[in-house]
């Protein structure tokens, strides 16, 4: 603040107010934020959970996952307040104490053989079904005879039926014939009884002129 001549502190001006004010909101929305990454931990000063997450590049929710979390220790935040937005790692431990909390390796569940590969596990064979028996072909066989007895049947009323057709046939053409003769015959009998009778009837009218 600026001194005036009686020695009293003049006000400060607005503009460093308003800056002041502006530094001191912004302080107030950034929070610490802590994860963790391989054998360290890292912190970060945000204004929320997901700025946090995109400056540790995660796409996982690592709050929700309970991997990521809020820190309030004054002696954790100062450095991450410092700079806003940039990752701080700091090493959890010594370095014995990060191989003794390493996972112990995973005894080995599989067998090799001599070529390296591993040895596949010998499962019991199912049995084989029992196969299927042949499909009986009675059915078949009994359809089959019994559309031959159709057939021969058919064919035999058909022979039969030809038989008589042509039968009819020759009693047909011998009946024709025997009514032409008859006819030809009758026909000729009526034209000698028409003659004789036209001659008979002239000798009647002329010796009935006569008289």
């Amino acid at each position: 603040m600026a001194s005036v001549p009686d020695g009293r502190s003049a006000p400060t001006s607005i503009s460093e107010h308003s800056a002041v004010s502006i530094c001191m909101a912004r302080a107030q929305k950034l929070k610490v934020y802590r994860t963790v990454a391989g054998f360290n931990d890292a912190y970060v000063a945000a204004t929320s959970q997901k700025a946090a997450l995109e400056a540790w590049g995660s796409e996982r929710n690592l709050f929700a996952r309970g991997i990521a979390e809020l820190v309030t220790d004054p002696a954790l935040t100062a450095e991450p307040l410092a700079s806003p937005g940039v990752v701080v790692k700091h090493s959890r431990g010594t370095s014995a104490e990060q191989i003794k909390a390493m996972p112990a390796p995973e005894p080995r569940t599989t067998r090799r053989d001599v070529s390296g590969r591993p040895e596949e596990s010998k499962q019991p064979q199912k049995p084989k079904p029992a196969p299927k028996p042949k499909p009986s072909s009675a059915k078949l066989e009994a359809a089959e005879a019994a559309l031959e007895t159709v057939t021969a049947d058919y064919d035999g009323r058909m022979k039969g039926l030809a038989d008589r057709e042509a039968k009819l046939a020759r009693e047909r053409r011998e009946l024709e014939e025997q009514h032409c003769a008859n006819v030809g015959a009758a026909e000729a009998a009526v034209e000698a009884e028409r003659q004789r009778y036209d001659a008979a009837m002239r000798q009647w009218r002329k010796g009935k002129s006569d008289t």
